[in-house]
């Protein structure tokens, strides 16, 4: 862990709201992996490292709230390109569960938390359910070992189903067999002890998350899940509402909305989030206000799928904590939260005008809120005394040349974006534009065998 003093950047960001959003061209230092001081004309200290700032922006880190790192060795499989949801599903990553080894898995997840790092991401939140009756567990732990590996933040938010698998729609070309609760909930304790860790700066962290609550499991495990999450004291994460069809099962099979069922079953809080929500009513969206319950917007998946754009500037405004997400990227292929950052910038100004989002507001979605989320306190934001999560974009692009306000680039002109440095809890992670040890190279062949090897059997 480095002492470093960040000089003279064109502007820092502080993923507040309102007029403490920007922070004008402060220097920073990073002491004991702590922001010490902001300030004017910061002099070096001994041994300080100094970083000269003068054409970039400094940002901090962004936290990633819903992700499937295994899905990066699935990008744009033909067969799925054109698919909604459901026939997604059955056709890109189901079909292949069986097929991942946990070898494939940490060279999908070094592949993916590389293209994490290179935009900016600090924090991931990985909704992990390649689990079943008959495999091995072994692939939640190297997703622990790949993020230390890099030096990121890691929340794994672990899935599966506990239905049989014709109740699920994503089994239906599958022979696999969920797992029992007492397997799920076994495994969930034993990665609790060996990595969980409660303070608000965790460097790891364990969540309970079917992957479903209302394809997945019967809404009597639905709430034992809950009720075990919170004896054990972690949090709680599912997809919800994420299309109509989804909307339109609940109707017909509970009779009630999605977030009504799920309020039903004790899936509700400040300690619960879910991703997308899509289509999410008024009522739903008082009731999630209400109960503190957030969500990941992650609006390009929604928009490569065809399901729709979340009512997000709706939830904001009643109180919704709200953050992001980039999603698997087999329904992105893009594992950029820039380009997240950008879509839903641009994607709710199409749908509702063009007041309807600020990207001061954007930048507090996928920053502070994701911190809010996770139930990380000392992350998310640039101020004195928390944990140096931040990260240095360049401007020398010729893209940026002519900009009035280069503060908000990275959301309003999207990829591509350059990290120059990017630091988690003080410590170096991608040092001058380079993520150091790691051979890009190697990895590009990691990638080219691991597709063969999913490809085979199709």
């Amino acid at each position: 862990m480095n002492d470093i003093l960040i000089k003279n950047p064109q502007a820092v960001m502080t993923g507040l709201r309102g007029e403490r959003a920007r922070a004008g061209s402060l220097d920073i230092r990073v002491r004991d992996g702590r922001i010490a001081e902001m300030a004017k004309d910061l002099q070096p200290g001994a041994g300080e490292r100094v970083i000269d700032a003068r054409r970039c922006l400094v940002y901090p880190g962004w936290i990633n709230t819903h992700h499937h790192l295994a899905q990066n060795l699935l990008k744009a499989v033909p067969a799925g390109l054109n698919q909604d949801l459901q026939g997604w599903l059955a056709s890109v990553p189901y079909p292949r569960l069986s097929r991942f080894t946990t070898e494939l898995v940490q060279i999908a997840a070094r592949l993916g938390m590389a293209e994490l790092l290179l935009s900016g991401v600090t924090t991931c939140a990985d909704h992990h359910y390649l689990y079943h009756a008959n495999g091995s567990t072994e692939s939640g732990d190297a997703l622990f070992d790949i993020a230390e590996e890099f030096g990121m933040r890691f929340v794994l938010c672990r899935g599966g189903a506990l239905e049989s698998a014709n109740a699920h729609p994503g089994f239906s070309k599958t022979a696999l067999k969920p797992e029992s609760l007492e397997q799920m909930l076994g495994d969930i304790e034993r990665l609790k002890a060996r990595y969980h860790q409660d303070t608000p700066d965790a460097l790891r962290r364990v969540v309970v998350a079917p992957t479903t609550p209302t394809f997945s499991l019967p809404p009597t495990l639905l709430r034992e899940l809950a009720q075990s999450a919170r004896n054990m004291g972690l949090r709680l994460h599912t997809h919800l509402s994420e299309t109509q069809n989804y909307v339109n099962f609940c109707r017909e099979k509970y009779n009630c909305l999605p977030v009504e069922f799920v309020a039903e079953h004790e899936w509700l809080g400040p300690d619960v989030w879910f991703a997308h929500m899509v289509h999410a009513q008024p009522s739903e969206i008082r009731l999630l206000a209400q109960t503190g319950s957030g969500i990941s917007h992650c609006p390009v998946s929604n928009a490569r799928l065809g399901s729709g754009i979340a009512p997000v500037p709706q939830m904001a405004e009643a109180g919704v904590p709200i953050s992001l997400g980039v999603d698997g990227v087999a329904s992105n292929e893009s594992g950029s939260m820039v380009g997240e950052a950008n879509t839903a910038w641009l994607i709710h100004r199409a749908n509702q005008g063009a007041s309807a989002t600020l990207a001061e507001d954007v930048i507090h979605w996928g920053t502070a809120g994701g911190a809010r989320v996770l139930g990380l306190g000392a992350v998310g934001t640039l101020e004195v005394g928390q944990a140096a999560d931040l990260v240095l974009y360049g401007l020398d692009h010729p893209r940026f040349f002519g900009f009035h306000d280069p503060a908000l680039a990275p959301v309003l002109a999207g990829e591509p974006m350059a990290v120059r440095y990017s630091l988690v809890g003080g410590r170096l992670v991608v040092d001058d534009g380079v993520i150091p040890g790691l051979d890009l190279e190697r990895l590009r062949r990691e990638a080219l065998d691991g597709v063969q090897q999913l490809l085979q059997g199709d």
